[in-house]
């Protein structure tokens, strides 16, 4: 079907709350997607952070391919052997506590905001400016952007936003407080690195008074940094992760990590979800995790990272770059939608404005130096189209 009829249909039968760019992707390869006309494009993107170790990565496929054909879905009543070999090695490569699986990112953090609740019996959430948890009710609570609240009010009550300030967080937390939350890096709002003193003063506000310390890695987590959880470069321990996105190696899934303190809160029946931890999905996030934690490809998101983010300092109109391993912003002189729609259109170069002069990139961690200089290129013509319109 032509690229007309796909709108036709959407214009008829979605409903709107995507605005999309007119190209339809129909294969992806490594960091590469192609088009319906067989043009190819450089993904700098992602997915949003998804395709962590490029499209349909042959380990990913091959694990997927071999559990569809033998077991897809039972429900949490049963057992599956992949669903409990993931929670093991998410256990083990994070907080060592226990694991809750669902579907997304949001759900992760709605899981997360009912366990801090239990554990302190209610109680308010604190949560920072410039925040996104999601879009269920519980997590958009949790984001404290005017634009996405205000037209889906009332919210859920409880949560308490403050400046990503040590004093600011210090202030707002107390013995009634049940979790601060945070992000690391917060992605949705411009790859906004949070200092250590803003988290090392969360951790110890929440140990004074008995609140839980939540860290969303959702966006940061499954190598993007250069670790495998972003808390791993902080100095900083908190008491219970949120990951999803890259987690699947493409296929949708999340999951709540804990540590010790909190393994044992949720009882049968407190929380619960008909499709999360499934033997298909959780195949693939252990072949993910295969891929995604080898030391060297660790040590070369750092090391790539470093030489996107020389890079793009060089690039015309940008006046300063932000971030940590392959995950990167840089702020424009000019406005970044337009940029973005130029790098896609005419330079074939997936990245996205997150704001109106903030571009994001978050490439796959199995790029090469070759294809951050290409990138860096068709970014620097879309940037410099600017100045010949």
């Amino acid at each position: 079907m032509s690229l007309a009829g796909l709108q036709e249909l959407e214009r008829r039968h979605v409903i709107p709350s995507y605005a999309r760019f007119p190209v339809e992707f129909v294969r992806g390869e490594g960091p590469y997607l192609w088009d319906e006309q067989g043009n190819e494009y450089l993904d700098f993107l992602c997915g949003i952070s998804v395709t962590n170790i490029g499209h349909c990565h042959p380990r990913v496929v091959a694990a997927v391919r071999e559990q569809t054909e033998r077991l897809m879905h039972v429900s949490n009543l049963f057992y599956t052997e992949p669903a409990m070999r993931l929670a093991e090695r998410l256990s083990r490569s994070s907080l060592r506590g226990k694991v809750f699986f669902c579907n997304s990112g949001a759900e992760a953090n709605e899981a997360a905001i009912k366990l801090a609740r239990k554990a302190r019996s209610g109680g308010d959430v604190v949560v920072v400016n410039g925040a996104f948890h999601g879009r269920t009710y519980g997590a958009l609570s949790a984001t404290p952007q005017e634009s996405k609240q205000a037209p889906f009010a009332p919210l859920v009550p409880g949560f308490r936003a403050v400046d990503p300030t040590p004093e600011a967080i210090a202030g707002a937390v107390d013995g009634r407080t049940a979790a601060v939350f945070l992000e690391p890096i917060q992605g949705e709002t411009g790859v906004n690195v949070l200092s250590e003193e803003v988290l090392c003063a969360a951790r110890a506000a929440c140990d004074e008074h008995g609140a839980a310390l939540v860290f969303d890695e959702v966006q940061t987590g499954m190598g993007r940094t250069g670790t495998l959880w972003a808390y791993e470069q902080t100095g900083v321990i908190p008491d219970a992760i949120t990951v999803a996105k890259a987690l699947g190696g493409g296929l949708p899934i999340g999951a709540l990590l804990t540590g010790e303190r909190l393994a044992d809160i949720f009882a049968p029946g407190d929380h619960g979800s008909t499709f999360a931890g499934g033997p298909v999905v959780a195949a693939a996030a252990l072949a993910a995790l295969d891929v995604t934690e080898d030391p060297a490809l660790l040590a070369r998101v750092r090391e790539l990272g470093q030489r996107l983010a020389a890079g793009l300092e060089t690039l015309p109109h940008v006046i300063a770059v932000r971030g940590r391993g392959l995950m990167l912003a840089c702020e424009l002189d000019v406005p970044a939608p337009a940029v973005v729609r130029r790098a896609l259109l005419s330079e074939r170069l997936i990245v996205n404005a997150t704001g109106p002069t903030t571009v994001r990139l978050l490439p796959p961690l199995i790029i090469s130096e070759a294809d951050i200089d290409d990138a860096l290129e068709r970014l620097g013509a879309a940037l410099a189209g600017h100045d010949e319109r």
